[in-house]
């Protein structure tokens, strides 16, 4: 028994020694409040200039246009025969008339739909946000340049960081086209100038 408590005195203080002499050790935490997904429920919307925001395009209109126009004009005059020194000039007798009509129409129908990310360029005093978005697609030879910008409150942008295209104020969606095809969607030079002069 004695023996047993010799053995276990000296276990105890070889651990006692290499406690006192082991150096400090630091751990550090695999958790970091600066890392992705730091705040699980926070607010992940846009909301400083710089920071992104999808803007989901849905975009429908129309409008329909008729005009006519008429105009009719008729003149007449005449003359009895000559007497005295102007017997010679015969009875004499002239008409005119013109007639003009015009009709037109016009009907444009505009469909758009898409989704691209524009950036807040500026946040004003009230918490709107000023975006300002530009996407280039070039396929088949054919550039398409799509470009957004407006106002957006920060209620409109979803938990999603998405806001529809129709809560944008003073929005201006803009699409130029190059290439082949637009190209030939285009009237020529020489239907152009007939449609000017006539």
């Amino acid at each position: 028994m004695f023996s047993l408590t010799k053995k276990m005195r000296v276990v105890l203080g070889f651990l006692c020694f290499g406690l006192l002499t082991m150096s400090a050790v630091s751990a550090q935490s695999l958790w970091t409040d600066s890392g992705v997904g730091a705040n699980l429920f926070g607010d992940h919307r846009a909301h400083a200039v710089g920071d992104a925001i999808t803007i989901v395009i849905s975009e429908n209109s129309s409008a329909n246009r008729t005009g006519a126009a008429a105009n009719a004009k008729t003149t007449s005059t005449s003359m009895d025969a000559g007497v005295g020194i102007f017997h010679g000039i015969a009875a004499a007798s002239a008409a005119n008339a013109y007639k003009f009509a015009a009709t037109g129409s016009l009907v444009n129908s505009n469909v758009i739909s898409g989704r691209m990310t524009a950036q807040v360029t500026e946040v004003k005093p009230n918490g709107d946000l000023v975006i300002l978005g530009k996407q280039t697609i070039e396929q088949n030879g054919e550039e398409q340049t799509i470009s957004v910008s407006g106002v957006v409150r920060i209620e409109d942008v979803a938990p999603d960081n998405t806001v529809l295209s129709s809560s944008i104020n003073n929005a201006k969606i803009k699409i130029d086209g190059n290439g082949p095809l637009a190209g030939k969607q285009r009237q020529g030079i020489i239907t152009r100038l007939f449609d000017f002069l006539f």
